[in-house]
């Protein structure tokens, strides 16, 4: 780098726009991706960036990339892996913290290093949930150490976070502005930063378990956000409490040649959701179905209740939910409400003669008829107008309903239905895109790419379904701030904010200047996107080696790693999902944060001085 660089016109504009910039991701006077776009077109107009060169961020390798770990996330979540993943949880877990909280981060971690952190501690919220609810562990106790790992596990591999997929492009941009006689950067591999992110993962969980009694809240509420807030809903209106059990009729039991209507009017029978008497299992058994030896009933109740219907009809309680376990998924099943509406012709027939189970599939819980809960012999119950059903089905079957006259659908219908059946397809296709990415030189996006295409093609992903799991926020966001790095090189604005960094530091040994750029980017960071804040410091890191002849590459790869260090303030984009559901405040993150900020660093600093 040049020596005695002065500002230039063009320096100076460069300098009002990253002003202008941080300003405007400070003060959210608008959203980030519109301050990116209006950065970009200020770009353009003012020539900074050749006008062939500024829409290249939206053709660039971390772009697309970005867009293909989405879909194949999206994909991997429509097959239900992660309904595996948390069984398996679950049942090895225990009921202390001790056990499942690190069990549970450990997983979230090693997830995120594969696809979005905020999709992974999205996938993961009902499962903290159910986990809360059946081990009496408050979800502030969860879902931050939680939350705090599934960041930590996008420092696992080049595809884990934004900023680390951002980082090749940002080297390759800073290449075409070296100096002459300085060799190449080189780019990085998908697990050259592995060991830097499990030191960062195992210090997380380590952190938590030794401190996490001390800092976090106990507080027990929960929050709109998770799922069991609808089971609490329903049990709070309309009396529905309980779990789904599963029943085996024994050869002594007097269930044996009943139809489900007549089990369902035995005295305290559970509400019968779920058969198996045939190869495959169903939901909302028809009336007339018969009950044979061997049938296996999915029924909703209390434990006392179903324990003493099981008790004296000679059924066998299960374990656990084996056969019907995908299809009381909550992604794929669920209770609802529906409207009778005015002149639907199920007015004046009772729910057993309008055949709801056989004819659209939903079973009929409890009718709440002007404010009166009725759950006593609902299927003798002749429908009115205004009567409101609440209902077990699947949202397949729901979203049917919903398109029929008769009935009006009051409950919001989950779009997203699992498709275990594919389970196969997208790990296949997920495999190959990491085997491509591990032993060929084809570039990331195209790797990704490939997977991401074969899901769609073998049916594990719709292509609407694809479209809609991209983040098109973050995907402009991205692209559009890519030009304003090229900015940054090409008019050597990077190199003389690193010239005046390093006047200000003096002569100071190589790891103050580490920890200079460590914490910088940490604050940045909290007050504004890390892909901003990555586009933004790498250049400058980049500059700041050349000056003092360490590795530009290092240098770079610790900015792109601690704009992950986003704990102190709920700003991430993960903190922002847990917050709610946790009942944390601003308080909470600082409390616990600040401490995990310092490790982050020392850690991280710390592998990377190793490695490199």
């Amino acid at each position: 780098m040049e020596t005695g660089l002065t500002l230039s016109a063009d320096m100076i504009l460069v300098l009002l726009i990253l002003s202008a910039t941080i300003g405007l991701f400070v003060s959210e006077l608008v959203r980030v991706d519109i301050a990116a776009i209006l950065v970009m077109v200020v770009i353009g107009l003012t020539n900074l960036v050749p006008a062939s060169d500024l829409f290249d961020g939206f053709a660039s390798n971390a772009v697309l990339s970005i867009i293909a770990v989405m879909i194949l996330g999206a994909g991997l979540d429509r097959t239900g892996v992660m309904t595996v993943v948390s069984a398996f949880i679950l049942k090895i877990g225990g009921n202390t913290v001790t056990r499942i909280m690190p069990l549970v981060s450990g997983t979230v971690g090693l997830i995120s290093g594969v696809m979005q952190n905020v999709g992974a501690t999205a996938l993961f919220m009902p499962v903290m949930s159910r986990i809360s609810t059946r081990t009496k562990i408050p979800l502030s106790r969860l879902l931050m150490p939680m939350g705090t790992c599934a960041i930590l596990g996008g420092t696992l591999t080049m595809v884990g976070s934004s900023p680390l997929i951002l980082l090749n492009d940002l080297i390759e941009n800073a290449n075409q502005s070296l100096p002459p006689g300085v060799e190449t950067l080189e780019t990085f591999h998908l697990f050259d930063v592995t060991p830097i992110g499990i030191a960062l993962l195992f210090s997380g969980i380590l952190y938590f378990l030794i401190a996490g009694k001390f800092l976090l809240p106990k507080t027990t509420e929960k929050a709109s956000g998770v799922p069991a807030r609808t089971k609490t809903y329903f049990a709070d209106v309309y009396g529905i409490k309980g779990d789904i059990y599963e029943l085996l009729v024994t050869v002594d039991s007097p269930l044996v040649g009943m139809t489900i209507a007549d089990a369902e009017q035995m005295e305290n029978a559970p509400m019968l959701l779920a058969i198996r008497n045939t190869d495959e299992p169903r939901l909302a058994p028809p009336s007339d179905e018969m009950i044979w030896v061997g049938t296996i009933l999915g029924v909703m109740g209390t434990r006392d209740v179903v324990g003493r219907f099981a008790l004296e009809n000679q059924c066998r309680v299960q374990p656990r939910l084996r056969t019907f376990g995908g299809l009381f998924n909550p992604s794929r099943a669920g209770i609802s409400e529906v409207v009778i509406p005015p002149g639907s012709r199920l007015v004046g027939q009772t729910v057993g003669e309008a055949r709801l189970r056989s004819r659209y599939g939903i079973s009929v819980l409890a009718i709440n008829r002007r404010g009166e809960v009725l759950t006593e012999g609902v299927r003798d119950l002749q429908l009115e107008t205004g009567d409101c059903l609440v209902s077990h089905s699947t949202w397949r079957e729901l979203s049917a309903v919903g398109q029929e006259r008769d009935f009006v659908v009051a409950s919001d219908i989950p779009t997203e239905e699992q498709r275990p059946h594919k389970v196969s397809h997208a790990l296949v296709f997920f495999g190959i895109s990491m085997g491509m990415i591990i032993f060929t030189e084809y570039r990331l996006s195209v790797s990704l790419l490939v997977g991401a295409m074969g899901m769609v093609l073998t049916g594990v992903i719709s292509m609407d379904e694809a479209y809609r799991s991209v983040s098109w926020k973050t995907v402009f966001l991205l692209a559009s701030l890519i030009p304003f790095g090229q900015a940054m090189e090409r008019t050597g604005t990077a190199a003389w904010i690193a010239q005046e960094i390093m006047h200000i530091l003096g002569d100071v040994p190589e790891l103050t200047i580490q920890i200079a750029l460590a914490v910088l980017a940490t604050v940045f960071s909290l007050v504004m996107s890390n892909v901003g804040a990555t586009t933004i410091l790498v250049p400058i890191a980049v500059s700041i080696a050349l000056a003092t002849g360490a590795d530009p590459t290092m240098y770079a790869l610790i900015i792109a790693l601690s704009t992950s260090n986003a704990f102190i303030l709920p700003t991430h984009q993960v903190n922002a999902l847990i917050m709610g559901p946790g009942g944390y405040r601003v308080a909470d993150f600082i409390r616990v944060g600040s401490p995990m900020s310092v490790i982050f660093i020392v850690v991280m600093l710390t592998v990377v001085n190793l490695l490199f």
